[in-house]
């Protein structure tokens, strides 16, 4: 539908949903003589709120989005939309954010909310793990043997800033023969990016398998000595960087507060000032020249989130 039809549409079937989440939350919580409520925050959703307040039973928000950040999908009815999230903010009995920057930012815009906490995301350790993999036969098999290898894993969408990386970085790597670049994912600047690749004759060191299935992506990571997180957002925690730091890969991220939450310049990762590009493109090469400092923050990489 998202494809195919007007926001203001999509959004009036997001409101026309809570008939349905209403009734069937109600009928989960009765049947399972439920304690609590424990609901992934969505725009416009407040059936689940109202049904377990009308039961008394105890509602928990976990927050990942709201109406009043910046987001990918520009809101049709954001007044509406801002007056939905204040009531449930508040009739909730809980709000879990995942970082700081936003539960202040929701604090600040909404005022009095229901008692909250901070939880940054986090990774699965038995999926994500380098336990039985042999990191030398990964980089083998990829061509990447010798490298010290800076990974990317993602979509390869404008605003994380994938693009602009390879872009900057490009003219340089020929003269950096010890780094390979391994960029796992696709979107809409993958062709834009593989000509970038392809016009610099850049194809032996820069490796660009496309999409992979989701059970496969830690066979990537485990050829990646460290990585890279171009862009993110001011309230944002970043999946990649759970994951792939749970596996030893330790990145180099814009110094955005939930970031900085999580990762010490130096000590778990490499910290740079958002949208600061050269700053970004010379860390990377100067990383790729110290292996022992990679291979250090990353085994304290590991070891934080685990």
């Amino acid at each position: 539908m998202t494809k195919y039809v007007p926001e203001f549409v999509f959004e009036l079937i997001e409101l026309a949903y809570n008939l349905i989440a209403y009734m069937r939350v109600g009928k989960q919580l009765k049947s399972q003589n439920a304690d609590m409520l424990y609901e992934r925050y969505s725009l416009f959703m407040f059936g689940g709120v109202l049904r377990a307040r009308r039961l008394g039973i105890p509602v928990i928000l976990e927050v990942n989005d709201a109406a009043i950040v910046e987001r990918v999908r520009p809101l049709f009815f954001k007044g509406l939309a801002r007056r939905v999230e204040k009531w449930v903010f508040k009739k909730c009995d809980g709000v879990v954010f995942i970082s700081t920057n936003f539960k202040n930012t929701v604090e600040r815009e909404h005022g009095v909310i229901a008692p909250s906490v901070i939880c940054p995301n986090a990774a699965d350790i038995e999926q994500f793990t380098l336990a039985g993999v042999d990191r030398t036969q990964v980089k083998k098999d990829l061509g990447l043997e010798g490298k010290a290898v800076c990974g990317y894993v993602g979509a390869f969408v404008y605003w994380h800033g994938i693009d602009w990386f390879v872009k900057e970085i490009a003219p340089r790597l020929a003269a950096e023969p010890q780094l390979a670049l391994l960029l796992v994912g696709d979107g809409v600047v993958f062709e834009e990016i593989l000509a970038v690749v392809r016009d610099n004759g850049l194809q032996g060191q820069v490796i660009m398998p496309g999409r992979v299935p989701h059970e496969k992506v830690g066979d990537y990571i485990a050829a990646m000595d460290y990585g890279i997180l171009p862009d993110s957002n001011e309230y944002g925690s970043p999946m990649k960087l759970f994951e792939m730091m749970a596996m030893g890969v330790a990145l180099v991220s814009p110094s955005f507060e939930p970031i900085a939450e999580v990762v010490e310049d130096g000590g778990t990762g490499w910290l740079f000032p958002p949208n600061d590009r050269k700053s970004a493109v010379e860390k990377v090469i100067e990383l790729s020249k110290d292996t022992q400092n990679i291979e250090r923050v990353g085994e304290q990489a590991e070891s934080y989130i685990r």
